[in-house]
C-alpha cells in the first residue's frame, strides 16, 4: 500500500478525480477537517483510525493519510508516441529529459516547476520507485498528480523520435553557452542530467547545444532542480515575448 501524507498532496489527489481513498484521519485538526470536507464532495472514503495504526501504516504523517494504489503520477503516464501525434501543427511545445535524476525530492522539485512553467511532458528512462511517492508528491507539492509524464527504456532512442518530430534538444551544463542567447522558441526539449555525473555522453551527443546558467557564487554548480526552475523560467520568458 502507498500513503500519501502531505496536506497538499492528498488535496489534488482529491481534486485531481484519480482512483484513490480511504482517506485515513487520525487527528482533525484544521486543515484535516478541509480534507475530510473535500474529500466526502469528491465521495472518497473516510475512515477514523487511532494514531498508533496510522503510525504504523504512514509513519511521517500529520494525522492523515490518503492511500493510493499506485506511484503518484504513474496514472499520468503517457505514450511518447501518442502525445507526438497529438501535437498536431502545434509548434511551441516543451518536453523535459531527465537522464536519471535520482533524488526523489529533487524530482518532485522539478515536478513543480515543471507545473509552474507550463511543460508538455516530462520523460524519464525509470519509474518513481513507490517507496518514493510520497516524498515526490510532498516536494512537488502534489503536482505530480498532474503533469504529463513519459517513460522509456532508452532515452537517446526517445531524444532522437523528438528530433524527428521537430524539437530541438538542448542539454544543461554549467559550461553552456548562456541560455538567454540562445532561441528557445519552437518545439524544444531540454535535458537534465543526473545530480553526479550529469547528462550521459550518447544522450548528450544528440543535444543540438549546450546551456548554462551564468553563476557568480563561489561554489561551481546549482542544485538540478534549481536550474530546471531557472532554465524553463528562461524559455517561458521567451515565449511570452515572442
Amino acid at each position: 500500500m502507498i500513503f500519501l501524507t502531505g496536506f497538499h498532496a492528498i488535496e489534488e489527489r482529491l481534486k485531481s478525480g484519480k482512483s484513490c481513498g480511504p482517506l485515513l484521519l487520525a487527528k482533525a485538526g484544521p486543515r484535516a477537517r478541509e480534507l475530510v470536507t473535500l474529500a466526502a464532495n469528491c465521495k472518497v472514503r473516510v475512515e477514523r483510525v487511532g494514531s498508533f495504526e496510522l503510525d504504523r501504516l504512514a509513519p511521517d504523517n500529520r494525522g492523515i493519510a490518503l492511500q493510493v494504489e499506485e506511484i503518484e503520477g504513474s496514472d499520468s503516464i503517457l505514450d511518447l508516441e501518442e502525445f507526438l501525434g497529438g501535437l498536431g501543427d502545434r509548434a511551441d511545445a516543451l518536453a523535459l529529459i531527465l537522464d536519471d535524476i535520482t533524488d526523489p525530492h529533487n524530482y518532485g522539485a522539478i515536478l513543480r516547476s515543471c507545473d509552474q512553467f507550463g511543460v508538455d511532458l516530462v520523460i524519464s528512462r525509470n519509474r518513481r520507485n513507490a517507496k518514493h511517492a510520497d516524498v515526490i508528491s510532498k516536494t512537488s507539492a502534489g503536482t505530480a498528480a498532474w503533469v504529463p509524464q513519459a517513460e522509456t527504456a532508452n532515452l537517446v532512442r526517445t531524444a532522437e523520435q523528438l528530433k524527428t518530430a521537430g524539437f530541438w534538444l538542448y542539454g544543461a551544463d554549467m559550461q553552456g553557452e548562456p541560455v538567454y542567447t540562445k532561441d528557445l522558441r519552437g518545439r524544444t526539449a531540454l535535458i537534465l542530467g543526473s545530480e553526479g555525473t550529469g547528462i550521459s555522453r550518447l544522450l548528450k551527443e544528440s543535444c543540438d547545444g549546450m546551456v548554462g546558467i551564468p553563476s557568480y557564487g563561489r561554489i561551481d554548480s546549482l542544485n538540478v532542480s534549481v536550474a530546471a526552475g531557472v532554465l524553463l523560467y528562461e524559455i517561458r520568458r521567451q515565449r511570452q515575448q515572442s
